[in-house]
């Protein structure tokens, strides 16, 4: 038997126990960051997410300096001062949750902020997601490497994918940084401007994990009503009638994409292959099509049909058209049973939401707060 060495009792060596401590540190942490670079697409993807995001940030410069110097030009201190002031209608008239976002400007240099890439099988309207920390599963991917936005997409596509790639120039992370204003948003007429910074400050107040067409349609009906009501408080009814009327073709884009949804949905539902598929396909999509460059796309106030006849058409288009216009209507209903107060129509969603834990977010909106939605 081997013999048994008793280790005597005594206070610990702490200065071997901290030199350890820091050998693990300096050495096993970075080995295990090398290690998850070199085999993890997603890990290199968030490392360069969070390097762009710090350049941002370390970019700031504060609206209000801004809008104070005389070296600031004209055109840019009054957008920005109509940034300030939207801002604080979002916070006192509307309680929405503004904390530092939009207090600071960065000029990215460039028209287009990033690309976002949505996808989705070709035989079914089903989404491709991808997860991140915090904010779940999202049906999008945004890129601020325009190559490397245009290779994930080839690549979906020779698996067989549906793809769409669209520019972005604002995100919201939700309030956990200081979102600056970016000179990407800058340029929008003045009422998009508006409707833009009170929609992403939408997403600071009501965020609910994984749900995105939920909340992003949620922050589309405050962004554009809430501009509608800014404008009114300024007495700009120019301003405030674009903002109704671009809301109205939201919601007829809404009920449109959601006819075209189904009439996917029908036509996939047989599991049609080769060239079956692509006839049905081709059929769905020009009915859509006539649809979008005849009577719905014309009777459009705000948008150029134009745009609709140049522009692609296919499941994965047609997925990220509705994550900013799913169940519209449910919004304004809420809206109209307040006496179109936005404010008590924001709490009331707020309550509805938080109350129903669970379970679909747009179900909740037909409960009363702490009631089971019927």
């Amino acid at each position: 038997m081997d013999a048994v060495v008793e280790r005597r009792g005594g206070p610990p060596n702490w200065g071997r126990v901290a030199r350890r401590l820091a050998a693990w540190v300096l050495i096993a942490i970075p080995t295990l960051l090398v290690l998850a670079f070199a085999t993890s697409a997603d890990a290199r993807y968030l490392a360069r997410a969070g390097i762009e995001e710090a350049r941002i940030l370390l970019k700031r410069r504060s609206i209000p300096k801004l809008v104070a110097d005389a070296r600031t030009p004209p055109p840019l201190r009054q957008r920005l001062a109509l940034v300030l002031a939207a801002r604080a209608f979002a916070a006192d008239s509307l309680g929405l949750l503004v904390g530092e976002t939009y207090t600071s400007y960065v000029d990215v240099g460039r028209d287009t902020l990033l690309l976002v890439l949505s996808a989705s099988r070709r035989d079914r309207l089903h989404e491709y997601t991808w997860q991140y920390p915090i904010v779940g599963t999202v049906p999008y991917k945004g890129f601020f490497d325009f190559r490397q936005a245009r290779a994930a997409a080839a690549e979906l596509e020779r698996d067989s994918y549906d793809t769409y790639l669209r520019p972005a120039g604002a995100f919201s992370t939700l309030g956990y940084f200081s979102d600056p204003l970016l000179s990407t948003v800058i340029e929008r007429d003045t009422m998009e401007l508006v409707a833009t910074v009170i929609h992403e400050l939408a997403h600071n107040t009501l965020y609910v994990k994984s749900q995105t067409p939920f909340n992003e349609s949620f922050a589309s009906f405050v962004g554009y009503r809430g501009a509608e009501a800014f404008f009114r408080t300024r007495h700009d009814s120019v301003d405030a009638k674009r903002a109704v009327a671009r809301w109205r073709d939201e919601r007829t884009l809404d009920v449109l994409y959601a006819e075209l949804a189904r009439r996917l949905d029908s036509a996939y539902a047989s599991g049609p292959e080769g060239p079956a598929l692509e006839r049905a396909r081709t059929t769905v999509f020009a009915w859509a099509r006539a649809q979008l460059t005849g009577p719905v796309g014309q009777a459009l106030e705000t948008y150029d049909w134009r745009w609709f006849a140049k522009a692609p058409l296919n499941n994965a288009v047609v997925i990220a058209q509705r994550l900013y216009r799913m169940n519209l209507n449910q919004f304004e209903e809420v809206y109209v049973h307040t006496n179109a107060n936005l404010r008590e129509t924001i709490r009331a969603i707020q309550v509805r939401v938080f109350t129903q834990p669970g379970q679909d977010p747009y179900q909740a909106l037909y409960s009363r707060a702490g009631l089971p939605g019927e």
